[in-house]
């Protein structure tokens, strides 16, 4: 008599819970989603996708679902993964018009801490990516005033770090080295120590920006906030000093001081604590990834001897051509033609950054398969990078794939991205990356320890030991 009793009063109740699964299903019954599976309630595919590593996790369902789009819930949001050429082409044809762009909730979290109430994040990126480009910080024509100093300063970090060392580890030399460029490009700092003894800190954020927001003790998103609370810290007293020194009548020439100068159309300046935020989120996107390369140049190179003669040959040109002391120039970078095709390849087999997200911003159809407003969209650099169609023998490091005569069809490698939302930081990174390897190569010879050395990290691979090198000095 009681179970007949419960089971009529839980009738109403799974009427309720199946009239709105039946709603769901009606809604998203009405559009042609592409193949794939949303996985499990509310957590969806977000496991398999930060710790089987992304890379992974898109190659299994391109080959499972279709090589094209698929569906998938990852970071507690509907998405679809475009990949391949055509989806290159497709994204980068449409931004702005079919997407907007897209940060993961833990990203918006780590780097609003200005606001309770965040506006949408697409707002706060473009306005970011327009405040970069409208003063021409990262033009070209720009980088030239700035390539003397990034070459001091690499010498400097050789001297301080490489030079009288047997054995060394890679990965953390390089993120202090490319940390110091971008204290001193983005902050105009002198004193990068204040900044670059966080390096930790900064790799705490790096892997909370891409975590489950959950900040409970021990988390990687608690981590990463702790560690945002500690650079914001030092950031609001570099900000304070900046101030200082502006209002005495120095020239500043650096983002920061734009960002301070800067106001909206009623006058009203940026608050600090938006300002530290935002650099903030320019530093870890100008070190980590740009460290990364350096990193995997230095392992793919130390282990092809025949490739690191090749690059040698070229620096040493260039060197040779130069007085005694004289620092790098806009024309010894555009003869590093060659120097540039290794790190593609690098960048290639080993992409420094997997992918971004977008937001659709009305319905589309993509390959057949229709996806609804509100969706997010997933992109990532590597998904035809190791395909035989476009790269033969494509585990093979071969930087000659990138010469003049052997132009590889549109949208097929694309490690900055592509259309409006193109890295903007592009020429910066270039700059620092063929800086670093005019100084490394021309000063040592190395061998890596560990071949084998197993690559970790979700969205941004990491070598596990770090990447230690036995130096051999010229």
């Amino acid at each position: 008599m009681d179970l007949n009793f419960l089971f009529l009063m839980s009738l109403p109740a799974f009427a309720v819970i199946a009239l709105f699964a039946f709603k769901i299903r009606s809604k998203n019954g009405s559009k042609n989603l592409p193949p794939g599976s949303l996985g499990w309630p509310v957590i969806g595919e977000t496991i398999e996708f930060l710790f089987g590593k992304p890379e992974k996790f898109v190659f299994d369902r391109m080959k499972k679902y279709s090589p094209e789009i698929f569906k998938t819930n990852i970071l507690g949001e509907k998405t679809a993964v475009i990949c391949g050429p055509n989806g290159h082409k497709f994204l980068f044809s449409n931004e702005q018009k079919l997407f907007t762009a897209f940060r993961p909730h833990s990203m918006q979290k780590i780097f609003r801490s200005y606001q309770s109430s965040a506006p949408p994040a697409q707002i706060s990126r473009e306005a970011e990516i327009k405040m970069l480009r409208s003063p021409g910080f990262l033009k070209p024509e720009a980088l030239v005033r700035y390539l003397g100093t990034m070459d001091s300063i690499t010498q400097q970090h050789m001297e301080y770090y490489w030079v009288g060392k047997d054995e060394l580890k890679v990965f953390p030399l390089a993120k202090t080295l490319t940390l110091s460029l971008a204290c001193r490009f983005f902050l105009g700092t002198h004193e990068p120590d204040k900044i670059t003894r966080l390096v930790g800190n900064f790799d705490d954020i790096t892997l909370g920006i891409h975590s489950i927001p959950v900040n409970f003790p021990g988390t990687i998103f608690n981590k990463a906030n702790k560690a945002a609370a500690a650079i914001r810290k030092e950031l609001r007293t570099i900000i304070n000093e900046k101030k200082a020194a502006m209002e005495t009548g120095g020239r500043m020439q650096d983002i920061l001081s734009h960002m301070i100068m800067a106001s909206d159309p009623t006058g009203k300046h940026m608050p600090e604590a938006e300002i530290a935020d935002k650099i903030m989120g320019l530093l870890v996107a100008g070190y980590s990834t740009v460290a990364t390369a350096m990193t995997f140049f230095m392992k793919y190179v130390g282990e092809r001897p025949d490739i690191y003669a090749k690059v040698l040959a070229e620096q040493k040109e260039i060197s040779e051509a130069k007085k005694d002391g004289e620092l790098l120039e806009w024309n010894d970078i555009q003869k590093m033609k060659y120097s540039w095709n290794v790190m593609y390849e690098v960048m290639r087999l080993t992409p420094p950054l997997q992918g971004t997200f977008r937001e659709a911003l009305t319905d589309f159809t993509f390959a057949g398969y229709t996806i609804p407003k509100g969706w997010k969209v997933y992109w990532t650099v590597s998904t035809a990078n190791k395909n035989p169609d476009y790269f033969p023998n494509p585990e093979e490091f071969d930087p000659s794939r990138y010469e003049d005569d052997k132009r590889l069809p549109a949208f097929t490698f694309v490690p900055f991205g592509g259309g409006p939302r193109m890295c903007p930081g592009k020429e910066y990174a270039r700059l620092a990356i063929l800086t670093f390897i005019n100084n490394v190569v021309k000063r040592f010879k190395w061998e890596v320890a560990i071949p084998q050395e197993k690559v970790i990290g979700d969205m941004m691979p990491t070598p596990e030991k770090g990447l230690p090198i036995c130096l051999i000095s010229h």
